[in-house]
């Protein structure tokens, strides 16, 4: 005869599955652990502790039109803090205003300029280069008729570099003798001789020869000899034998290189350095 106490097997079974669970210690704990909360009750953070997600309040209108605008305004910004540094240390754009460079350069070509030579880059023969007017080469400059907002805006845009520099008080031309170099016009092939050397030169506009003036010139340390290559129409140091410093640029009056046409997008050029011309001169003595 059965007890009555005796549990059946489904019984059991049951009971089995009800019982608590044991940690790794030995005791006991509950079915649920750590113990739920009521729904609705989150943490600081914002969170169910039971892990689920917590309900988020939708973004309006009025802050996704917030984030968009500092979005907007931080990666303008970055933009200009990188254009001006970009324009003060490594690069910058020149507007081409004469046809002095003719045919390298026309009238109204962009050009951008290395500015890291000279610098960590050495300046060489053939370089085509900017310099800031070592004095009286550009002459009085015309007056700028412009309304006054206007030259502020085109100041403001160009310092940032966001508008290349115009002529003002800038020159562009080719580096033909460095610092000791014997630069004498011409040979009796009517060719420039540099250092006891006669050069063949390529980047001559058609039709124009080496020089019409007669010249014998020693490049003193530090400056350079410049001419451009229209030399029919090229105020160079040429015509500046008898202004102090004998025509002679300093270096450090130099901006930099100028490696290649911008604009027109017609004109897209690099401005590489004709080294055969200047292969066979020797170095200064």
């Amino acid at each position: 005869m059965t007890s009555d106490s005796t549990d059946l097997p489904g019984e059991r079974g049951e009971r089995r599955r009800e019982a608590p669970a044991q940690d790794p210690a030995g005791t006991s704990m509950p079915p649920s652990y750590p113990p739920g909360r009521p729904a609705g009750h989150e943490d600081a953070a914002g969170t169910d502790p039971r892990g689920g997600a917590a309900g988020r309040v939708p973004r309006t209108e009025e802050s996704r039109r917030g984030g968009w605008f500092r979005e907007t305004v931080t990666v303008m910004v970055s933009a200009l803090v990188l254009s001006i540094l970009i324009k003060t240390f490594l690069a910058q754009a020149f507007y081409i205003p004469s046809g002095s460079m003719q045919d390298t350069l026309a009238i109204g070509d962009r050009v951008m300029v290395n500015k890291l030579a000279p610098g960590p880059f050495e300046l060489d023969r053939g370089d085509v280069v900017v310099f800031v007017d070592p004095g009286g080469w550009l002459g009085e400059m015309p007056p700028d008729n412009r309304p006054a907002w206007q030259q502020t805006a085109i100041e403001v845009l160009t310092w940032v570099g966001l508008l290349p520099q115009d002529a003002g008080h800038h020159l562009i031309k080719r580096i033909i003798g460095l610092p000791g170099d014997n630069v004498v016009c011409c040979s009796a092939d009517g060719q420039l001789v540099i250092n006891g050397e006669p050069i063949e030169e390529p980047y001559l506009k058609p039709g124009t020869n080496p020089s019409e003036m007669e010249f014998d010139v020693e490049v003193p340390a530090d400056r350079v000899w410049l001419m451009g290559d229209n030399r029919s129409n090229s105020e160079d140091s040429r015509a500046h034998l008898g202004d102090p410093g004998g025509g002679m640029v300093p270096i450090e009056q130099i901006v930099g290189r100028a490696f290649v046409v911008l604009w027109p997008a017609d004109r897209l050029t690099l401005l590489s350095n004709p080294e055969e011309t200047f292969a066979d001169v020797p170095e200064a003595s």
